[in-house]
Order: structure tokens, then C-alpha cells, then sequence
């Protein structure tokens, strides 16, 4: 069966949009740390390794992957549509009163985003691709634009699913408002901020009434978001880089190495070095 591939590149401003149904053929696109991603399980079931984590997804589930995790394919028995850009094509953060994904759809925390495709915007996501393909063959001065808007309207389809399984009304947007500030403001400062009370008034709001939301939302408490963060940021560093624990915790924001090193075990039960050995076993069984 032929592979989708098309491909919106802009060599002056190196912004990248990307359709594409076949990420092992074209596993370039997999090494490409600039990406945000969405994958869409058209049928059967896809097994994807995101970090160091093997996950399944079936039929009618979407994930949004920021550029921070890393992905590799597993076992394929079904079909997928991969839609790619990055922020040079359109920035998350820049434009988030757009679309209003930045801590919804995308974040650096290890906990994936995935949402299930309901039948009445099954087709409206289908047709965006005929659309994009439409637009990514046509060569004109306006191209840039149409494009860009066509991806902003395939964002806001992702974010109102992700509403939806949320359960997020119009009446409780407010209150989900701020904990999607939370989760954005987290990925933006955990390095440098690392108590509550510091996103709280970033938010003008008290600890208990964030604590207030976060529950209402069946989300960790913001000690656990915030230092959930910090661990998926410090198992990436050891996972894809060769830099030693040292240089980690001072990346990091910690005071000393050995603040680092407790606070790795006491949130993993591993130590750096363990974690690091125990994860190379891992590379070779994906290989």
C-alpha cells in the first residue's frame, strides 16, 4: 500500500508542517527534536514507545506529543495518520489565545495526552486531511497562511476533544482555565521555581484554591505536578544525553548534587546511575 508523505517546508523561516502515515519508512522525522506531534489510530492498534515507556493506543484514539518526548514505533497492527509541525510554523506559546492548548494538548511532563475521537468529529478531522493535502499542492504566496490556519483549526478539534473527555463545560472553563495556566506556567519555570506557593501567586490565587481546583480536575496535588515535572525532565537528560548527574542537578535548579540525588530516589526509588544503567537495557530491546 503507498505511504502519505507531504511535506510544507519554509528554508528562510525553517518552519516544518508534515503529513505523514509511515514514521518507520520515514524515521528522519522521528529524529527531529523540533516536532510537535499528533497521532491518529484510523484502525486496529498502534504500539508506540514514548521516552522509555512502551503504550498501545487503538482505533479513534489521538496523541499529542510536544517536542520534548521522544518517540520510537513499536509493534503496528493497524494504521495511523501522523500530522507534524514546528514552532517556527506555529508557536504554542506565542499563540495560545488562539487555540488554547498550551498545558492541555502539550507539556513536557511524562504523563501523555491521548483522547478519543467521537463519531460526530470523525469526519471534520477527515476532511482537514484532504484539505492539507489540497493546500500542501498548491504553490502560491498564500500557502504559509493556508496552512496555518488549516492547523489551527485541526489544534482547536484536539483541544475541544481533550475538553470533552475532561468533562470541561462552558460554565466550568474559568476554573479549567487556570489549571491549564498551571500546567503551562510548570513546564515554564520548574527549573527555577519549585514551591506551590510560587505558581499560586503567578495564578493570584491562594495554595488551598489551586489545591481546590486541582482536585475538582482529579489531578495530583501541585506539589506532585511540579515535582513530576522536574523527574521527567531529569530522566530525559539521563536518557538522551551523556551529562553526568552533577551537571543535571545544576541544570536543574538544585542546590547541590547531593539535594539532586535524593530527591531522584526518593521520587523513582533509583538512584541516577541505576536509573541510566537500567534504561540502556531498554535501548537495546527497542533496537
Amino acid at each position: 500500500m503507498e505511504t502519505l508523505k507531504y511535506e510544507y517546508e519554509n528554508p528562510k523561516m525553517k518552519s516544518k508542517l508534515i503529513l505523514c502515515d509511515d514514521l518507520v519508512k520515514h524515521a528522519s522525522l522521528l529524529r527531529d527534536k523540533t516536532l510537535y506531534k499528533f497521532i491518529w489510530i484510523t484502525d486496529g492498534e498502534v504500539e508506540l514507545i514514548i521516552n522509555h515507556e512502551r503504550l498501545t493506543f487503538k482505533a479513534n484514539e489521538i496523541v499529542s506529543l510536544s517536542n520534548l518526548h521522544h518517540l520510537k514505533m513499536g509493534k503496528i497492527n493497524g494504521r495511523y495518520r501522523t500530522m507534524m509541525f514546528n514552532s517556527r510554523f506555529y508557536h504554542i506559546v506565542d499563540n495560545d489565545s488562539e487555540v488554547y492548548c498550551n498545558g492541555l494538548l502539550f507539556n513536557g511532563s511524562l504523563d501523555i495526552i491521548s483522547f478519543h475521537v467521537r463519531d460526530e468529529d470523525y469526519h471534520k478531522l477527515d476532511r482537514l486531511k484532504d484539505v492539507f493535502i489540497e493546500e500542501l499542492t498548491t504553490r502560491d504566496a498564500m500557502q504559509d497562511e493556508m496552512l496555518r490556519l488549516i492547523l489551527k483549526r485541526a489544534i482547536i478539534l484536539c483541544c475541544r476533544l481533550a475538553r470533552y473527555k475532561l468533562g470541561i463545560s462552558p460554565r466550568r472553563c474559568q476554573r479549567f482555565e487556570a489549571l491549564r495556566h498551571f500546567h503551562a506556567l510548570v513546564d515554564e519555570h520548574f527549573r527555577e521555581k519549585k514551591q506551590v506557593q510560587d505558581y499560586a501567586d503567578m495564578l493570584n490565587k491562594s495554595p488551598k484554591t489551586l489545591a481546590n481546583i486541582l482536585t475538582y480536575y482529579h489531578q495530583p496535588p501541585a506539589i506532585k505536578v511540579i515535582h513530576n515535572r522536574i523527574i521527567a525532565e531529569a530522566e530525559r537528560l539521563l536518557y538522551y544525553t551523556s551529562k553526568s548527574s552533577k551537571e543535571i542537578s545544576i541544570m536543574l535548579g538544585f542546590e547541590d548534587h547531593a539535594s539532586f540525588a535524593r530527591f531522584f530516589k526518593n521520587m523513582t526509588g533509583h538512584s541516577a546511575t541505576e536509573f541510566r544503567n537500567n534504561v540502556k537495557h531498554l535501548v537495546l530491546e527497542v533496537a
